[in-house]
């Protein structure tokens, strides 16, 4: 097995038990982290939609909002200064907060209204007072929409970067951590295996030469014993002659 798929370790048993326990914990972060990145997907998908649809409404409403304008020049003229002198300060101001998917903080901006001023009521009371408040009611639903927008967009770009990492980090445990944790582990228990193997030829060996020294043991005692007690006669002596043996006989010389 190459090197290049495993982790350098030393194969035993306490090791073994570790790698486990970093496969394991490997396993649950990607499938928690899975389950992240489908979540983000989701919650993606959901802002790229109201994106597309916050548009399309801020097309029509700028439309109907400059459409607004030109009836009330129409009107009344040019009432920019007017209305310049009218305002002391802002009456709409954004708000920003947080919002939190999937442990992924995504900015979210809000359009507060402080109080009303009540200057801006009386520009045009004279001539053209309704197309003027037309007008800035037509510009502060397309502000609304731009605070809208803008929130939309931060949170889809927050939302891309976020999918990439942890798909990074998916793609990272899933074809380089847990393949080589998975090798090291075979790696492990093969070379135990091993090592199991040759311990138990060993003992075998040595039990097999135990055994054959104590017959060998047993032959001499055996031996030592028969010699001691003289029962046993030479097989020469014992030997019955043959009469049918075919053998010539020694010549007789009288």
């Amino acid at each position: 097995m190459s090197t290049q798929n495993r982790y350098t370790v030393t194969p035993t048993v306490s090791v073994l038990a570790v790698m486990k326990g970093r496969l394991a914990g490997a396993t649950k972060g990607h499938s928690l982290l899975k389950k992240k990145a489908d979540a983000l997907n989701m919650r993606f998908r959901q802002i790229l939609k109201k994106i597309v649809d916050t548009k399309e409404e801020m097309g029509r409403v700028m439309k109907a909002s400059f459409f607004s304008l030109a009836q009330a020049k129409y009107a009344t003229g040019d009432f920019k200064h007017t209305v310049f002198d009218s305002v002391d300060q802002a009456s709409i101001k954004v708000k920003a907060s947080t919002d939190n998917v999937a442990g992924v903080k995504l900015p979210k901006f809000e359009s507060v209204k402080e109080g009303q001023d009540s200057k801006l009521g009386l520009i045009g009371l004279g001539t053209g007072g309704k197309q003027i408040q037309e007008c800035r009611k037509s510009f502060m639903t397309a502000l609304d929409l731009l605070v809208e927008l803008a929130s939309l967009q931060t949170a889809f770009l927050t939302l891309d970067e976020a999918i990439k990492t942890t798909n990074r980090r998916v793609n990272a445990l899933e074809h380089v951590v847990k393949p080589r944790l998975e090798n090291t582990i075979a790696y492990i228990k093969g070379e135990l295996d091993e090592l199991e193997r040759e311990e138990f030829f060993r003992l075998k060996k040595v039990q097999s030469n135990k055994k054959k020294h104590a017959e060998l043991a047993e032959a001499i005692e055996a031996a030592r014993r028969k010699g001691e007690n003289g029962t046993a006669a030479p097989p020469s002596q014992n030997k019955a002659a043959n009469v049918l043996d075919q053998a010539a006989d020694a010549d007789i010389i009288f």
